[in-house]
């Protein structure tokens, strides 16, 4: 038998996409979870007007220098054309910030019309290795009965992972994580959060 390597991350290892397909149990999204993400999305669209905003003035901007370039009656004025690649340049930028504040939040909204796994075997953590990213404390994963892994991510945290196995009924998603254990949330998608996500940030550490 031909044993895969295991892939570290969000993608399933030891089962490609299409096996985890067929062999797992799995459940659309409800309502009320993609709400919750809908609100972080919200949040995120909000903080984003800003850039957008300026990208907006700063492409005006652009065009207005060319206009007073070809305008006969302010000949004195032609020469400003040359600020009309300092406002480009900042369109650029608040396009870019905006599109940064967004692709994280939009890419989750995404992953909600996939499905959510539900496995009854085991959760198994280990400590880092020789490929662990920077400031992973070691590895969190998804054992099915068969104790072959479903899906194993990176975890963060300044103390090292202990190394252990315990059986467990477990609801997952391969891009956000490990949702229910034993019926009890993890924290990776809170019950619910204030609209456009207000003051998710001071609950990070309680998360």
């Amino acid at each position: 038998m031909t044993i895969l390597p295991v892939i570290h991350g969000f993608l399933a290892s030891r089962l490609s996409y299409r096996d985890s397909q067929a062999a797992l149990i799995r459940r659309p999204w409800s309502q009320q979870e993609r709400l919750v993400v809908l609100n972080g999305v919200a949040g995120r669209l909000c903080i984003a007007i800003e850039p957008v905003v300026c990208g907006i003035m700063f492409v005006a901007l652009t065009i207005g220098m060319f206009v007073v370039r070809t305008d006969p009656t302010r000949p004195a004025e032609h020469n400003m054309v040359i600020l009309a690649p300092v406002f480009a340049v900042g369109v650029l930028a608040c396009a870019f910030h905006a599109l940064a504040l967004l692709l994280t939040p939009v890419r989750a909204l995404v992953q909600t019309f996939r499905p959510i796994f539900i496995v009854d075997g085991y959760v198994r953590y280990r400590a880092t290795d020789a490929s662990s990213p920077e400031g992973s404390n070691g590895y969190v994963a998804v054992l099915d009965a068969s104790s072959w892994a479903a899906c194993e991510w990176p975890t963060l945290g300044a103390t090292a992972m202990t190394p252990m196995t315990l059986p467990a009924l477990c609801e997952f998603s391969e891009y956000g994580g490990i949702h229910r254990i034993d019926g009890r949330r993890t924290g990776v998608l809170p019950e619910k959060i204030a609209a456009f996500g207000v003051g998710i940030a001071s609950r990070r550490g309680t998360m």
